[in-house]
């Protein structure tokens, strides 16, 4: 008796597609591979020099707004939703999935100092040179109804900045002096000053919710504790600090954005001494923001580009600009790790790829082995010359680029300088002071 057995293409077992070259088993003992590390560097630097080839980071520009952006607040509940604040005092509502526009509002007279979405993402805050603190819903208003705040404040000053606490219906203004609100209130609840007369911005820890940090025209940053009558500990430096951004993974970790030039991260229990110095930029940072991870950190500079920086690195590992790219006001990091957002003075919002050369859309199986492979390829090479070389170089504008030359000529000049003092002093008459101590002026409790 014959039985038919019925088989399909024995291909199909060992490929996904039909499409696919069929797999070649492979053995993998090392006898059998004496060339095994030469042919993996070879993998590595092609991997390295296609990175490069696909790093096209910029993906959109969204645009409508008729002054140069201000400040950009993310929603906490949608990766989708974003606003913008102009220096008309003109709020718009993003949709970053068709990149389109959903609502605009004009919400100051004069600039839109600050913003920030409530918690819970119902509503969000809005403050201007007009001396107010307003309220808005989050969703339009329906047929007939009017663009009106839910709920305003009237100040005695200029407002310059606004955030609001992670869990509870509390906010915090700063201007002349650090406010604390409750949502419910015409009042401050508490009112901090430490002898300084304007504060530019302030931002509350997204770990230790009640601990917010704020930075001061005297060159000073303060930390406060809203459940204590007084503030925590001054760090005042060289320069004026312009914004500081919390690490959302490690609670006491914050960095600081400095006028000259430079980064600083400190840890609030030990302020004395920076942890890390980050250079690179070649004017003032505006702005700063953590990843999701806390694993890196983008700025915004007034030298017309945006840096991305590993936390643990004094360099940034990547610069983004464009041609018509202006002053960059303010920046802020997608919470799904995969954008960036930067507003600048030539009205565009644009957003970039956190991972320049990261290919969008879905994936196939072998798409991310191949991925998966090469990353650990440039991971186990990337301390060989030639990678290196091809991992670290940007092409900069002749702007930065000539004003890198100048500093570094500069910085050669005063290190010379000093060395030739020394020599010719008493020793111990010209101390040496590490770098991360250079700026710190003093830290007072």
């Amino acid at each position: 008796m014959k039985v038919k057995v019925l088989c399909r293409n024995p291909d199909d077992y060992v490929r996904e597609t039909k499409k696919d070259l069929p797999k070649v088993p492979r053995n993998y003992d090392p006898s059998l591979h004496p060339f095994e590390v030469p042919r993996e560097y070879v993998r590595a630097l092609n991997a390295t020099k296609l990175e490069r080839v696909f790093a096209k980071p910029f993906v959109a520009a969204l645009e409508g707004h008729r002054d140069g952006i201000n400040c950009i607040a993310k929603h906490p509940k949608s990766l989708s939703t974003v606003l913008s604040g102009a220096c008309d005092g003109e709020v718009k509502i993003w949709n970053l999935s068709t990149q389109k526009c959903t609502r605009t509002l004009q919400a100051h007279e004069g600039f839109v100092r600050g913003m920030c979405v409530r918690f819970c993402g119902t509503s969000f805050f809005t403050v201007g040179d007009d001396k107010t603190v307003k309220q808005w819903k989050m969703e339009s208003p329906g047929y007939g109804e009017k663009e009106e705040p839910v709920h305003t404040v009237l100040g005695k000053t200029i407002f310059t900045g606004v955030d609001h606490h992670w869990r509870e219906a509390i906010f915090a203004t700063c201007g002349q002096q650090v406010d604390i609100w409750d949502e419910q209130r015409n009042a401050p609840m508490r009112s901090y000053t430490w002898g300084v007369d304007s504060i530019s911005s302030i931002r509350f820890n997204p770990i230790e919710t009640h601990v917010l940090g704020s930075c001061a025209a005297d060159r000073s940053i303060v930390l406060y504790d809203i459940r204590k009558p007084t503030p925590l500990k001054k760090l005042i430096l060289e320069m004026r600090t312009n914004v500081i951004c919390w690490n959302p993974m490690e609670a006491f970790i914050f960095t600081a954005a400095n006028e000259n030039y430079n980064l600083y991260t400190y840890d609030m229990r030990k302020m004395e001494v920076p942890i890390k110095v980050h250079k690179d930029h070649v004017s003032a940072v505006l702005d700063v923001d953590y990843s999701p991870t806390g694993k890196e950190f983008v700025t915004a500079s007034f030298d017309k580009s945006i840096r991305i920086f590993p936390v643990e690195s004094g360099h940034s590992r990547e610069v983004y600009h464009a041609k018509r790219m202006q002053h960059v006001t303010c920046v802020r990091w997608s919470s799904d790790n995969k954008y960036i957002l930067c507003g600048s003075d030539e009205m565009n919002i644009r957003i970039w790829k956190a991972n320049a050369s990261e290919k969008l859309g879905l994936l196939s199986p072998r798409e991310k082995a191949a991925r998966d492979y090469n990353e650990k390829l440039k991971e186990k090479f990337q301390h060989h010359p030639q990678v290196k070389r091809i991992a670290r170089h940007r092409h900069l504008p002749k702007s930065i680029f000539s004003q890198i030359k100048e500093q570094r000529i500069m910085r050669e000049a005063r290190r010379k300088k000093e060395l030739n003092r020394r020599k010719h002093s008493k020793a111990g008459a010209v101390p040496h002071v590490s770098e991360k101590k250079k700026h710190v002026v003093a830290v007072v409790e």
